[in-house]
């Protein structure tokens, strides 16, 4: 088994080096990798049915389903720039997690999440996130023109970004290791979290198997992800080239 996690690209459809880079490594992954999990804000802001996608995204979700229909299984899971993900991306047979999720590799129990609700102290983001993705304000948002809604949300995915700044990584962290501990106690051999844009890869002995804790560097500086082949996690910067 090959699979590849990536979190944290922040598209916004800008000719940028990163997202270059990130086109050159998606090609690479064409047919060579089993499965492909997209841990969370692969885009800065994300609104689109079925037939409606922002311009400067096609060319990234063109190179998804072309690894999609290379052989290679895709999953989704929503981070806090990017949801409602399964109205388009489901018509493809590409899964979407809007939260987190157990998968299997190889007989590995694997917990994977973009990370945003593990700091359960911060009440202010988990209420306007609940809000966010409520069923009011997805009927809401259907109505209103897509041009308006991309203008709107790439501006306020600025405003939440700038935000996050401000904050300790360290501080979360830290509370993410805290909670990849109490997932190893639920019989989890691995955790893969995103959001906190802190490369980590941590290994120990817990019950006589090895377990794996991981937060995916992001792509907008590091060009990170994690690989997972024959059963070993191994963190990569760079374009994927094996």
């Amino acid at each position: 088994m090959k699979a590849v996690f990536i979190a944290d690209a922040h598209l916004n459809g800008s000719a940028s080096d990163g997202q270059r880079n990130l086109m050159l490594f998606l090609s690479s992954l064409k047919g060579d990798v089993d499965e492909m999990f997209i841990v969370g804000d692969f885009f800065d802001f994300w609104f689109s049915n079925r037939n409606d996608v922002y311009p400067g995204f096609r060319e990234a979700v063109e190179k998804l389903l072309e690894i999609k229909y290379a052989g290679t299984g895709i999953s989704f899971f929503e981070g806090n720039h990017d949801f409602f993900l399964g109205d388009y991306f489901g018509q493809y047979d590409i899964g979407v997690f809007p939260d987190g999720a157990t998968i299997d590799l190889d007989g590995k129990k694997i917990y994977v999440s973009h990370g945003d609700t593990v700091d359960d102290s911060d009440t202010s983001y988990l209420f306007w996130r609940r809000v966010l993705r409520s069923r009011l304000f997805y009927a809401i948002q259907r109505k209103i023109p897509s041009p308006f809604l991309w203008g709107v949300s790439s501006m306020f995915s600025r405003l939440s970004r700038n935000a996050g700044k401000m904050r300790s990584p360290n501080g979360l962290a830290g509370k993410m290791n805290k909670f990849a501990e109490e997932k190893f106690q639920e019989g989890f051999d691995a955790v893969v979290l995103g959001h906190c844009h802190c490369p980590t890869l941590e290994q120990h002995v817990l019950h006589d198997r090895m377990r794996t804790f991981v937060i995916l560097g992001d792509w907008i500086g590091r060009y990170g992800y994690l690989l997972y082949e024959d059963g070993e996690f191994m963190m990569k910067s760079g374009v994927y080239n094996d």
